[in-house]
């Protein structure tokens, strides 16, 4: 099985998430853009996810809100920075508990043999940011989702 890489380097205000998936590019990028799919394996298990709205195109705004099971919601909202592609998703990133520490997201999808790397960097305002959301338990998060999206992959190959 693939594992998830995360790297958050001392000093340097980025997380780079690496995972590899059996599928193809093609497919894991409609993963990552159709919010009917979105919602499927973004975040825990345990929390059911809408999105309020999704325009992936240049400046086309997106928000989705995580539900936990006692019914607390968490707002994330951002901007999508050019037209989402298989070359690329370049995108902003508010969790809305924590006003005004925005990230700068890309994601790349790179094939190869019918296996897809997904590479994300997330660029923070600050160390102190990026150790924020290192904090505040985004690994599991991140490595959930990751998991759950490699399910939602086999499903979607009829594997």
């Amino acid at each position: 099985m693939a594992k998830t890489q995360i790297t958050a380097e001392p000093g340097i205000p980025q997380v780079v998430i690496t995972r590899e998936f059996e599928a193809p590019r093609d497919l894991v990028f409609r993963a990552y853009t159709d919010p009917e799919l979105i919602v499927r394996w973004l975040g825990p298990r345990e929390l059911t996810t809408r999105f309020d709205h999704h325009e992936p195109r240049d400046g086309g705004r997106w928000r989705y809100v995580s539900t936990d099971p006692a019914g607390n919601e968490h707002g994330f909202h951002g901007v999508f920075h050019g037209t989402p592609s298989m070359d690329g998703i370049v995108q902003t990133f508010e969790y809305e508990g924590v006003p005004g520490h925005v990230a700068l997201e890309t994601v790349t999808f790179e094939e190869a043999g019918g296996r897809t790397l997904v590479r994300s960097v997330s660029s923070f305002q600050s160390v102190e940011d990026r150790d924020g959301m290192v904090a505040s338990g985004m690994e599991s998060g991140v490595r959930t989702s990751d998991e759950r999206l490699e399910e939602l992959l086999v499903e979607l190959q009829g594997r």
